[in-house]
């Protein structure tokens, strides 16, 4: 039996512009895309610590280095520029992959650039 889990995580990356009238997606900066092992097209999960939204769309690779974090189409009305997010993949393991598996967690700071990454989920960890 195939189970679903925490792939990887960027945690409370800044939104730094919202192309409403864009085809639907997230664009992020390819170096985080990189670090979180994600890939584009990859659906992926969004949640808006400042408003509570969650939401799904694709991922789009955004300029290396530049720390973007952009909306697209739809997805733009979810979340306003300067609010935080975290996005998640996930990934469908049996109870002998699940023995071997280790999420990728990437925390970044106000300007989107990478502080740690770890492999490791810190219940009441407060940033």
């Amino acid at each position: 039996m195939q189970r679903t889990f925490l792939h990887s995580k960027i945690h409370r990356a800044v939104v730094t512009d919202a192309q409403l009238n864009y085809e639907g997606s997230l664009t992020v900066d390819s170096n985080l895309l990189a670090a979180a092992n994600m890939s584009e097209l990859e659906l992926v999960s969004i949640v808006n610590i400042n408003n509570g939204e969650r939401f799904e769309t694709y991922l789009i690779p955004g300029e290396s280095g530049s720390g973007v974090i952009c909306l697209n189409g739809a997805a733009a009305r979810k979340a306003q520029i300067g609010d935080k997010l975290i996005v998640m993949t996930y990934c469908s393991l049996d109870a002998e992959e699940l023995l071997e598996h280790k999420p990728t967690i990437v925390i970044v700071d106000d300007q989107n650039k990478i502080k740690s990454i770890t492999d490791k989920v810190i219940a009441g960890k407060v940033f």
